[in-house]
């Protein structure tokens, strides 16, 4: 689930960077979060740098919040260090060129982690998350190979192939997060991969414009078709009634998978439901602001602000925490 929205904000990298001793230096690499300063790296000292990672990426979703249990934060940051770094290395303008080296790299520190010989410090946090919550290896390397096919693969000829894709793209992000939650139920587990899943696809939809300037159109070929779009379309920009209607279709079915995925919410405990249950809302909120623009996905790239994550907050403090107050969880959630 926290890749779901990992593109959301790519900005603010190099200024905030740049001055903090944790962290790299954008300006000095020409492989940015491959080549951190020297170490030792401690086990404390490599989750300080994770935590710097994620102080200096902008989600539209709240990443380890105070609502996560002081002692998992930790492990939740170095999860989304892993990620979103490994996601940079395959999306961002400043790896173009380098995209194979990077991912390559990020495999052989993953292979280190596992092995017990992790040497950066994403990996020495990471190998740690992995020793105390008891994760495993695969889910990590689905992600990678998921990346490696965005390189290759630009189109999806049917939903189901997008699904086959987000079901290594997606999915074990939501597993991973389930087991260091300790949740191993295979109904949970069936419940977080249709959440992770609209996440994604609701990334995929408010990046439809950027997307396609790139060459990659994630709306499957059959939908383009029945609904008469061509690609041509997609890539002019050329809003239409068969636009807004195919993005309406696409829309109503992603609300259909966080609905399928709802019940996970009731099923958690303290630990990890509210932090969901923020994160289920984010990207239902995306889906309002698109149809609240008459799904045009081209003139106006939906995000989270400040009045949201108010609105958010109170949803969720309505629904899943009505004893605590709204004043304390924008504290919580800044």
């Amino acid at each position: 689930m926290i890749r779901a929205i990992l593109r959301s904000g790519r900005s603010r990298l190099a200024a905030q960077v740049r001055g903090h001793a944790g962290a790299p230096s954008q300006a000095d690499s020409p492989l940015p979060w491959l080549a951190p300063p020297p170490g030792p790296w401690t086990v404390e000292r490599a989750y300080q740098y994770c935590e710097e990672f994620a102080r200096v990426h902008h989600e539209n979703f709240p990443v380890a919040s105070r609502f996560v249990p002081s002692a998992l934060r930790p492990h939740v940051v170095a999860l989304y260090a892993f990620f979103r770094a490994a996601d940079d290395f395959a999306d961002e303008p400043q790896y173009d060129g380098h995209r194979d080296e990077a991912l390559d790299a990020w495999q052989e520190e993953l292979n280190r982690c596992f092995h017990g010989e992790p040497r950066h410090p994403v990996f020495v946090a990471l190998h740690d998350t992995i020793e105390k919550r008891g994760l495993t290896l695969p889910p990590f390397e689905d992600l990678l190979s998921s990346l490696r096919a965005d390189l290759e693969v630009t189109r999806y000829a049917t939903f189901a192939s997008l699904r086959a894709y987000t079901a290594r793209s997606a999915e074990p992000v939501g597993r991973l997060l389930l087991g260091l939650f300790g949740y191993h139920d295979p109904e949970l587990v069936r419940f977080a991969d249709e959440i992770a899943t609209a996440m994604q696809l609701t990334n995929y939809w408010q990046d439809v414009a950027s997307d396609a300037a790139r060459d990659h159109i994630y709306i499957p070929g059959e939908d383009l078709h029945f609904f008469g779009v061509s690609e041509a379309d997609i890539k002019a920009l050329r809003l239409a009634t068969p636009i807004r209607d195919l993005m309406r279709f696409e829309v109503a079915r992603t609300r259909a998978l966080f609905e399928r995925g709802r019940p996970l919410l009731g099923k958690l405990g303290h630990d990890f439901k509210f932090e969901l249950a923020l994160i289920w809302l984010a990207g239902m909120a995306i889906l309002d602001k698109i149809e609240e623009a008459d799904f045009d996905v081209f003139t106006h790239r939906p995000v989270i602000g400040k009045r949201d994550k108010a609105k958010i907050l109170a949803r969720a403090a309505k629904r899943w925490a009505a004893r605590i107050d709204l004043s304390t969880l924008r504290r919580l959630w800044p």
